[in-house]
């Protein structure tokens, strides 16, 4: 009994010390994938006066991105089932570097277009197999928690990154910055290959077979999936066209463009402290009332932003950035409820696909709004847009509740 009691103690600590290192291969890779994906927001005002582009040739680039990202969400789901998450995170990893090493070496809008389609599709990988890893290697509320400090770490690299990368444009030049960065995500996808374990999901004749009601998916609730997706799918498009024209708004009241790192900084900080903040608040008054907050505020702040001074502006950016990130952080949370446990990879990767499309739209969109009405117009829709969510709500509510109570 002793010699059994102590190989199960063994185990469970080497469970918790594989679901920890899980969590930190996985976080340092959101940190490496999120500031490949939030450095644009910085080059694209800088592209634009390096090449003289119109807002919806930016809104084209930063679509070619979100694309990429979209297309090839699923198939990374499945690939990882094929050949392991681990792989396909670490290649990823290096073909986004890659793609801004080529972004260091464009001539014009085409290079910048193929550089950005590259990276898009390296990024890819990371939030389906990163939640799924994440998810997979805890249970319980301790899932919960785990995912909340690995979107956490997306936060970091937001930070961090985007001002690192203007700070470098300004000291040696943006091809050299990019580049820069390139070569550290190559390197960071080859350590990932070496510090991550091997994640093998379940052998087929290990695996219980998904019933064919959920057509291979392992949803549980189509009806409550679907209206978390919507929701994620508004809360997606509002953030991917809100932060690409933020700094042009800047530039419009006066900013300079080397401010403008500074400036996206205030938004992603807040950001980081929304994805704690939002996940205390929910625990106090619940998941879908934070929801409705974090939009309110979101709406309330980027319709009146085009109204104030730059001082001012800077100011409410903190705000902002809470709102815009805290709403994905309690999404996020939520989408293992509502998905069989064999199934999460292809469950995050097909979320993140519908969330991650409407990014790919709204930019292009709103672009063209941009080039026609003004930025400050096309900002009035943007937060229209963030305040639709509040219909969606009630009708969540009750399924999530549901998937809850029966995880």
């Amino acid at each position: 009994l002793f010699t059994a009691a102590m190989a199960a103690v063994t185990k469970v600590k080497h469970s918790a010390r594989r679901a920890r290192r899980t969590l930190g291969v996985c976080g340092g890779a959101h940190v490496v994938h999120d500031g490949f994906t939030d450095a644009v927001y910085v080059l694209l005002p800088i592209w634009a006066q390096a090449f003289g582009f119109s807002l919806t040739q930016v809104g084209l680039l930063k679509a070619s991105l979100t694309v990429a990202l979209a297309v090839f969400q699923i198939p990374a789901g499945f690939l990882s089932e094929r050949i392991g998450a681990k792989t396909v995170l670490a290649a990823g990893t290096i073909l986004a570097g890659l793609g801004y090493i080529v972004a260091g070496t464009a001539g014009g809008f085409t290079g910048l277009l193929i550089a950005l389609l590259i990276t898009g599709l390296g990024c890819a990988v990371q939030h389906p197999l990163g939640s799924a890893l994440v998810s997979g290697a805890y249970d319980g509320a301790k899932r919960r928690t785990a995912l909340g400090i690995y979107n956490f770490t997306g936060d970091l690299g937001k930070m961090i990154v985007p001002p690192a990368v203007t700070l470098c444009a300004a000291w040696i030049g943006w091809r050299e910055s990019s580049m820069l960065y390139g070569v550290i995500g190559t390197i960071a996808g080859i350590a990932i290959w070496f510090a991550l374990d091997r994640y093998s999901p379940p052998k087929p004749e290990e695996a219980a077979a998904p019933s064919p009601s959920k057509g291979g998916w392992g949803i549980k609730d189509r009806q409550g999936f679907t209206l978390l997706s919507m929701v994620g799918f508004l809360d997606t498009a509002t953030r991917y066209a809100f932060l690409p024209f933020l700094p042009f708004l800047l530039i419009e009241k006066g900013a300079e463009v080397a401010n403008v790192g500074f400036a996206l900084t205030l938004v992603f900080a807040g950001g980081a402290v929304g994805k704690f903040g939002c996940g205390v608040l929910a625990a106090r008054i619940g998941l879908i009332r934070t929801v409705v907050v974090t939009e309110i505020v979101t709406a309330v702040g980027i319709f009146t932003l085009p109204m104030l001074p730059l001082t001012a502006a800077l100011a409410v950016l903190p705000i902002i950035g809470v709102a815009l990130n805290g709403t994905s952080s309690v999404l996020y949370g939520c989408v293992a409820d509502f998905v069989e446990e064999d199934r999460h990879a292809r469950a995050f990767s097909l979320f993140y696909t519908v969330g991650i499309g409407s990014g790919a739209i709204s930019p292009i969109v709103f672009g063209v709004v941009s080039d026609a009405y003004g930025v400050p117009t096309a900002l009035t829709c943007i937060a229209a847009m963030a305040a639709t969510i509040l219909l969606l709500c009630p009708l969540l509510a009750p399924r999530l509740h549901a998937a809850i109570q029966n995880s």
